[in-house]
């Protein structure tokens, strides 16, 4: 694999952080392109924050435990809402803005768009009440950048889970996180049309990337968006 060259850095040198988000269906290859994005970064020089959604702190991964295991399949489309605007917003206070505050680079696994896509799409919710909680919840804190990985539905969704699958059997849990997987191709087609929705109403801020090349290659157009948007 040859080894990536860019020419001109990502600034990082005003005094707040910044804050990159990453979205897509499950199995877009979101995951893995923001670990290789977050070790680049590092690489530079950056000091950088790694963290996910629903989750990032002790409150909010027991609330993603209930919102991501099969267990939970008669949970309310409203009530896996305001769950999942609970836990951002305890993530929110305990890592997201302290680590801007500090002027520390803050890479998250999926933040409000999803919420929209998910359930303001897949859920059928609507973006306006995921907008406006957002608003009152999170203080319109808003990423200055957001990867959008775009892929296939269907191999999305294969891989997916077949990745909790794996991790189901290897690890021996008695829980699991397939609740989402386990819906129709009806359902993912709605969020991926709302994520695609998003990405052309906020142009500024999402760049929509092909995730449908090697690893290598759509870490290469990941790098090249974020440089781009910072740039801006």
């Amino acid at each position: 694999m040859r080894q990536l060259c860019y020419d001109d850095p990502v600034p990082t040198h005003s005094k707040r952080g910044k804050f990159i988000t990453f979205e897509g269906l499950d199995g877009s290859g979101k995951s893995t392109q923001l670990e290789k994005l977050a070790g680049a970064l590092r690489a530079e020089g950056s000091t950088v924050v790694v963290t996910r959604e629903p989750g990032g702190t002790p409150l909010a991964e027991k609330i993603r435990g209930i919102l991501l295991d099969s267990a939970t399949r008669s949970l309310a489309p409203m009530a896996e809402l305001t769950l999942m605007f609970a836990a951002r917003a305890q993530h929110i206070r305990e890592v997201i803005e302290p680590a801007l505050e500090a002027g520390k680079l803050v890479l998250c696994d999926r933040f409000t768009d999803s919420t929209e896509a998910y359930q303001g799409g897949g859920r059928e919710l609507g973006s306006k009440i995921v907008l406006e909680l957002h608003r009152i919840v999170c203080g319109d804190l808003q990423p200055d950048v957001t990867i959008l990985m775009d892929s296939d539905v269907a191999a999305s969704v294969a891989r997916a889970r077949r990745r909790n699958q794996a991790s189901e059997s290897a690890e021996n849990k008695s829980s699991d996180e397939n609740r989402f997987e386990r819906e129709s191709r009806a359902f993912f087609t709605r969020v991926r049309d709302s994520y695609l929705a998003i990405a052309r109403r906020e142009p500024r801020r999402v760049a929509l990337v092909d995730a449908r090349g090697t690893i290598a290659e759509t870490h290469e157009r990941v790098m090249q968006a974020v440089r781009k948007k910072l740039k801006g």
